[in-house]
């Protein structure tokens, strides 16, 4: 049979009910939107998740200070209780002479302070840090300068604040060059910067940066870290990063192969591929569920067939008589279901579209895999084959007399 009188024949079937071929095909529109919906939906998530971890630093690794609780019993007083912090300027010092693998290294000694300017107070995160700290954490100035090493040499009392914090204390006024005082000191501000937004779980903008040796003296009163940032040179050297960090902290803490590592070394990268892998797993699941109703569309097809079959018995012992092939005959069937269950493959495509953008348009990420869209509509004349199958064969099987004498 022709191939373009095949599809005439498919289409003019199909058109003859258009209202029973619109509700046949609805399961196919409704199961392929949803399974595109669903990963797009899933795909804008994970990179939506992807970005703000990486938005908190580049190849980021963070050392902090393991909480090994003592027991009552090595103690004088009763209950458990965790050790002191054991990270110091000097393991930070030691890894930025020794590391290999590190871009920059910045000790970070962070404590919550109630910070005042002229035009009121704040609540916020105060955080020592040294001159290398904006590149590690992917930072960018808004406006104004960051301090250098000789203000971390010199202890001077100077502030960058966060964008949160610049808006909470001074309003609609420009920080620059104006004080604040944190604790019983002032500092004066240098700079602004770039707004991050959330991050973690919290605010990355309701910061203040200060340098790390004036935070140690003048507001920690302590050499004691609270964590050691380190950026490494490349995502593709971050275990390797990780493993030599991890022996050059228990080279400098004395600690022997059995003993248990005081520091604990938070990885950037394994946060994402996590972040990632459940992400992904979360998508195909639902996708998983989307993808039932294409079945059950398929199973909508197979009998919205069976019943044009018996309707069509006369017409198909007609064809037969005047020369028609049961190849033909099962051919033409076939060509009908599959037909059908492609244009409901392109309508839930259409259809993932709008919805696709109306969720953006509600701030929902979603990124539309064009491959996947197009297995989506693959798989929906793969139904149709599957689901046209047996109707078209039972059509071919027909006896011409049989046929004709139908009523």
């Amino acid at each position: 049979m022709n191939i373009l009188l095949l599809l005439t024949t498919s289409f003019r079937s199909i058109l003859r009910n258009r209202m029973r071929s619109l509700l046949t095909s609805l399961g196919v529109i409704i199961g392929v939107g949803s399974v595109i919906v669903m990963m797009a939906a899933g795909a804008g998530a994970q990179r939506s998740i992807e970005e703000r971890i990486s938005a908190m630093g580049t190849n980021l690794l963070q050392i902090m200070p393991r909480r090994i609780m003592m027991r009552a019993g090595q103690a004088n007083m009763g209950g458990a209780f965790p050790r002191p912090n054991r990270l110091t300027r000097a393991d930070a010092r030691k890894l930025k002479n020794e590391s290999s693998y590190a871009m920059a290294i910045s000790g970070v000694s962070q404590r919550n302070f109630t910070a005042a300017s002229n035009s009121g107070s704040w609540s916020t995160t105060v955080m020592g840090v040294e001159e290398n700290y904006l590149p590690i954490r992917n930072w960018n100035m808004a406006e104004g300068t960051f301090f250098g090493i000789e203000d971390l040499e010199a202890r001077n009392r100077l502030a960058v604040l966060g964008a949160s914090a610049a808006a909470n204390l001074f309003e609609n006024e420009n920080p620059l060059g104006q004080h604040i005082k944190i604790a019983s000191d002032r500092f004066t501000v240098i700079g602004v910067l770039e707004k991050k937004g959330a991050g973690g779980g919290m605010d990355q903008d309701d910061v203040i940066l200060v340098p790390l040796d004036t935070a140690l003296t003048r507001l920690g009163n302590s050499q004691n870290l609270s964590y050691i940032a380190m950026s490494v040179v490349s995502r593709n050297y971050m275990d390797a990063a990780q493993e030599e960090a991890g022996l050059i902290l228990r080279e400098a803490h004395k600690l022997k192969d059995s003993d248990t590592a005081d520091f604990e070394i938070m990885n950037q990268a394994d946060i994402i591929d996590m972040a990632s892998e459940t992400s992904r797993s979360l998508t195909g699941l639902l996708a998983a569920i989307a993808g039932v109703s294409l079945l059950v569309g398929g199973i909508g097809i197979m009998n919205i067939m069976l019943v044009s079959v018996t309707e069509r018995t006369r017409e198909i012992g007609i064809r037969m008589s005047v020369g028609a092939r049961k190849a033909d005959i099962l051919l033409q069937f076939l060509s009908e279901a599959v037909t059908l269950s492609l244009l409901g493959g392109l309508a839930g495509i259409c259809l993932a579209l709008a919805a696709c953008r109306a969720l953006e348009a509600a701030g929902i990420p979603a990124v539309i895999n064009p491959l996947i869209a197009l297995i989506a509509a693959l798989f929906a004349a793969f139904v149709g084959i599957v689901f046209g199958f047996y109707p078209a064969q039972k059509a071919a099987r027909l006896y011409p007399i049989d046929a004709l004498r139908y009523e």
